[in-house]
């Protein structure tokens, strides 16, 4: 599972793997966050920055947004 975080000004930068706390990128280059794609591509639940949990058409509409 996955939770989205923002930034001070209230943009989504930075994505965290609860699994381990571990904060990813939004950085093509990094193999976390391709990882972070796959995995919410097979239906690896997201958090929004707000704890809740998006829906599947959330979450597909999210990952078409990114790089």
């Amino acid at each position: 599972m996955y939770k989205l975080h923002k930034n001070i000004i209230g943009e989504i930068t930075i994505v965290e793997r609860l699994s381990d706390n571990a904060f990813i990128p939004f950085d093509p280059a990094n193999t976390d966050y391709t990882k972070f794609k796959a995995d919410l591509a097979n239906g690896v639940a997201l958090e929004d920055a707000t704890g809740n949990v998006m829906t599947s058409q959330t979450v597909t509409e999210f990952l078409q947004g990114l790089q």
